[in-house]
Formats: C-alpha cells, sequence, structure tokens
C-alpha cells in the first residue's frame, strides 16, 4: 500500500483473531440477487477504472453458480492490460471506498480488495474484488465447471458446511482446507473448456 493515500479504517487496528470473530464464516442458501448486485457493482467499477484498462470482469465464486450454498460475499474478477497504470487503479479504487487487502505484484500481480466490512460486522451488501493481469486464473474455469456438473457442485457445497463447522473463526483455515479441491476441479475444467480463458477478449 505504499505511497497511496488511504483512509484509515478502523479494522486495520484489529488482530486477525478480533477480524475472525466480527467476521465469521457464514454460509447460506443461494440469493436470486446475487447476479444483479454484481451486475450494479461492475457497472460501477467500469465508471471508476474505465473500460480502456479492462479486458474482462467476471462474477466469480460460489455466488455465481445457481443454487449453490455460499458465504453471502459477491466475488469480481478483474482482468486488466498488461501495461495498466496499477498505482492509479489502486488510488482510483480506494477513492471509490474499497479496501485495500492484498498489494503483491512479484512474481505475478494480485491485488485484492474488499467493500462491506463495517467494525459493527458485515454491510447488508459485502464484495470481494481480485485484480489480475488477463487470462491470469482459475476461478472462472471452476465457477463453469461447478454450474455445468452439478454433482461436484453438491460435493463441493457439503464440504463447505463441514469445513465452516470447523474452522468458522479462521478464514484462512477455511480456505486453505478447499483449496485441493478446488485446484482438482480446475484442472479437469481447463481441459473440458480447451483453457478457454487463456486468450484475452474483448470485454
Amino acid at each position: 500500500m505504499a505511497g497511496l493515500n488511504i483512509i484509515k479504517n478502523p479494522l486495520s487496528e484489529m488482530s486477525l483473531e478480533e477480524l475472525w470473530q466480527l467476521f465469521p464464516i457464514i454460509l447460506r442458501e443461494h440469493n436470486l440477487d446475487y447476479c444483479s448486485w454484481y451486475s450494479q457493482e461492475k457497472d460501477a467499477l467500469l465508471a471508476v477504472v474505465g473500460t480502456q484498462n479492462i479486458v474482462r470482469i467476471h462474477h466469480i465464486g460460489s455466488t455465481a453458480v445457481p443454487g449453490m450454498i455460499a458465504k453471502p460475499i459477491i466475488d469480481i474478477l478483474m482482468e486488466i492490460e498488461d501495461n495498466c497504470d496499477v498505482n492509479n487503479l489502486k488510488s482510483r479504487l480506494c477513492a471509490a471506498g474499497w479496501l485495500l487487502m492484498n498489494d503483491e505484484t512479484k512474481p505475478d500481480l494480485k491485488l485484492a480488495f474488499n467493500k462491506g466490512y463495517t467494525k459493527e460486522g458485515f454491510s447488508d451488501r459485502v464484495f470481494h474484488l481480485h485484480v489480475r493481469c488477463a487470462g491470469d486464473g482459475d476461478e472462472p474455469y471452476f465457477r463453469d465447471y461447478l454450474i455445468d456438473h452439478p454433482e461436484t457442485a453438491a460435493k463441493y457445497g457439503s464440504l463447505k458446511e463441514k469445513l465452516k463447522e470447523k474452522y468458522e473463526h479462521d478464514r484462512d483455515a477455511y480456505t486453505t482446507a478447499k483449496s485441493e479441491f478446488i485446484l482438482h476441479c480446475s484442472i479437469l475444467a481447463k481441459r473440458e473448456y480447451h483453457n478457454k480463458y487463456a486468450t484475452p477478449v474483448s470485454n
């Protein structure tokens, strides 16, 4: 976050354990409003960042899979041009109310922002924004695979429910415990879909 004028957030003063207590793992049945929430946020992002910097924007994660049990958090993947001014991008997003949570540029660009976290807990709508270079990410493949393979989606839902009981207040452990399942499905998906997201296309 060096070099950015970011307004201090009260959450930044909390320990990781305090944050996990305030923001536990919550799983809910699929909400039909998730799609419209994503669409509205996508339009807002395009207005803030500008279409010239963006290759594609995806609704990813379990909220993008119809019928899937999920954390009520909209995950968005923004794929940007290689020559995008990343510092300017970060400044624009932070000024628009996004909180920069991860700022990794090497070996690959991995930025993570969130919106909807308050000192009182979750807001009505919560968003995670993942920023990567175009073609760098398995999430769209995994999403498509779950949509096209309901039996796999059901297994994933069961896995998440089991892990939620074990790691309700440890988000890192919850995420790590899902990684093997996600990686396996992503490998299968890339074969099935012939790496269709590897070559950037116009948004």
